[in-house]
Parts: structure tokens; C-alpha cells; sequence
């Protein structure tokens, strides 16, 4: 445990943005896999609801820090490509 003033808040505020983090992360994967469920079940325009849905998000998360901005890149391309291949 730390005995310092300084040491004790920041331990504190890693608690604190520690669970605000992984609520970002949990909710980025909710919103990814509802993507995934609307393109399994053929379902074209909720998947591409899902889709627009899914990727604001992934930029919000990016922007925060939460994850890489060239692992949102590329989860978005990812997400896009597959969604515009189950349309053609």
C-alpha cells in the first residue's frame, strides 16, 4: 500500500479510470457483436445500422485513449468490409 499523499490518489484515479475503461471496452464489443448477429441472422439494413452505430463508438473509445487509433482503424475496416461483402 502507499504511505505517500501523492501515491495514494494516483493509486485511486488508476482505480477509477481502470473501470471507466473497461465499461468503454465492454460496451465497443457489445455494440460489435450486435453487427456480427444482425450479418449471421442475413439481415442487411440492421446490420448496417449496427454498423454506423458500432463505429461511432470505436472513434469515441479511440479518441479517449481506451484503445490504439490503428486498432480502431482497423477494427472499423474490418467491421465495414465484412458488412459491404454480405450486401454484394
Amino acid at each position: 500500500m502507499p504511505n505517500i499523499k501523492s501515491a495514494k490518489k494516483k493509486a485511486r484515479q488508476s482505480v477509477e479510470r481502470r473501470a471507466r475503461n473497461m465499461h468503454y471496452k465492454s460496451t465497443m464489443r457489445t455494440k460489435v457483436k450486435r453487427v456480427r448477429k444482425a450479418m449471421s441472422s442475413k439481415d442487411a439494413s440492421g446490420a448496417r445500422a449496427a454498423l454506423g452505430d458500432a463505429v461511432r463508438y470505436i472513434d469515441i473509445v479511440s479518441s479517449k485513449g481506451v484503445i490504439h487509433k490503428r486498432a480502431a482503424s482497423r477494427k472499423i475496416s474490418r467491421l465495414s468490409k465484412a458488412v459491404n461483402e454480405m450486401r454484394s
